[in-house]
C-alpha cells in the first residue's frame, strides 16, 4: 500500500496550521485588544476571526501607505489583492491569508458581498480625506467597520434562524461605527500626518473648527472648542455603543463573551481621551494592560445568559439610517 496519501494528508493539514498561526500572528501583533477577547472563542470560531482580521488588516495596510507615495500604483495593488480575493472565494487561494479566509467563507458562509463592501471601504483612503456631512462619514465607516461586524455575526454564529442573522447583522453593524468612530477620536493627529481628516466640516463648523487647522495646527488641542467637539463626539459613540449592545445576545453563547469583551475594550479608549484632556495630537489614548485585565475578567464574570431583545433599535444622525447591511461606501 503506497504512503503517499497519507502523506500528503498531513502535509496539507501541516499547511492549514501554518496558514492559522500565520492569521493569529497578525492579529496578536495589531490587535490588541481584539486578540486577547478572542480567548472567549472556541478554536473553530477564534481561527475564523482571525483570518478575517488579517484579510482586512493587508487591504488596509495598503491603503495607509499612501502618503508620500503614488497613490495610482496603490490602487493597482489595491486591485490586485481584490483579485486575489475573487480567486480564494473561487477555492483556488494563494497564500495564507487568502487560504485562511477561502475557509472562513466555506466554513461560516461569510457574504463575498461584505468582503467587496470592505474593500470599497479603505479605496476611498486613497483619494484626498474629506467628508462633509456625518452623514457621509458614516458611509466610509459602513465600509470599513460595519461590514467587519458582518464578517463576526456569521463567524460568531446566532441563535435562531436567518430572521435573527438580519437582526444581529443589524446591530453588529451599528457597533461596527461605534468602533471606527472610537478609531477616528483616538488617531487625529495620526491621520492628519497623512493628510486625511476624518471629522465632518458640519461637526467641526458648528463649534468655530475647521479641517485646515486640524491638518496643519497642532496648538488646536488647546483650544476649548476642541475639548467641546471631543466630548460631542465622544457622546455620539457611546450612543452607538449602547444602541449596538442589545445585538450581543442574539449571538450564539459562545461567542458572546468575545463580543463584549470587543465592544467593552474599545468603548474604554474613549476614557482614555478623556484622561488625556482630549489631545489626540501628541498623545496616544491607550487602555494599560490593567485595564484590559479588568475588563476581561468583569466579562468572564458577567455571563451571557441574557434572553435576546424582541427587535433592534434603529438609530439616526442627522439625515442618515446607520445599519443598513444594503448601503455600502463606494469610493473604488
Amino acid at each position: 500500500m503506497s504512503l503517499l496519501p497519507g502523506f500528503l494528508r498531513e502535509t496539507d493539514a501541516d499547511l492549514a496550521r501554518s496558514d492559522a498561526q500565520h492569521c493569529e500572528s497578525i492579529t496578536r501583533t495589531y490587535a490588541r485588544t481584539f486578540a486577547l477577547a478572542s480567548g472567549f472563542l472556541p478554536a473553530r470560531k477564534r481561527r475564523g476571526a482571525f483570518a478575517v482580521y488579517a484579510f482586512c488588516r493587508l487591504a488596509d495596510d495598503i491603503v495607509d501607505r499612501v502618503a508620500g507615495q503614488d497613490p495610482v500604483r496603490l490602487a493597482a495593488e489595491l486591485d490586485q489583492y481584490r483579485a486575489g480575493v475573487a480567486e480564494a472565494l473561487a477555492g483556488r487561494p494563494d497564500g495564507p491569508v487568502f487560504r485562511e479566509l477561502w475557509r472562513a467563507y466555506r466554513d461560516f458562509g461569510v457574504p463575498a458581498e461584505v468582503l467587496e463592501e470592505l474593500l470599497n471601504g479603505v479605496a476611498c483612503d486613497l483619494h484626498p480625506t474629506a467628508y462633509a456631512t456625518w452623514g457621509e462619514l458614516t458611509g466610509y465607516c459602513e465600509g470599513v467597520a460595519a461590514s467587519v461586524g458582518s464578517m463576526c455575526t456569521y463567524i460568531f454564529g446566532v441563535t435562531g434562524d436567518e430572521a435573527v442573522r438580519t437582526r444581529a447583522v443589524r446591530y453588529a453593524r451599528t457597533l461596527g461605527v461605534a468602533m471606527q468612530l472610537t478609531n477616528i477620536l483616538r488617531d487625529v493627529g495620526e491621520d492628519a500626518g497623512r493628510g486625511r481628516c476624518y471629522l465632518p466640516d458640519e461637526v467641526l463648523g458648528a463649534f468655530g473648527l475647521s479641517a485646515e487647522r486640524v491638518l496643519h495646527d497642532p496648538t488646536i488641542k488647546d483650544d476649548p472648542r476642541w475639548a467641546a467637539l471631543m466630548r460631542h463626539e465622544i457622546a455620539r459613540a457611546r450612543a452607538l455603543y449602547r444602541a449596538a449592545a442589545p445585538g450581543i445576545q442574539l449571538l450564539e453563547a459562545d461567542a458572546r463573551r468575545c463580543a463584549h469583551a470587543c465592544a467593552d475594550g474599545y468603548a474604554a479608549i474613549l476614557g482614555a481621551i478623556e484622561q488625556n484632556r482630549y489631545d489626540s495630537f501628541s498623545v496616544r489614548a491607550r487602555v494599560g494592560p490593567w485595564a484590559r485585565a479588568g475588563l476581561l475578567w468583569t466579562v468572564w464574570r458577567g455571563g451571557s445568559d441574557a434572553p435576546p431583545p424582541a427587535d433592534g433599535p434603529v438609530i439616526e444622525w442627522g439625515e442618515r439610517t446607520l445599519s443598513r447591511p444594503e448601503e455600502m461606501a463606494l469610493c473604488a
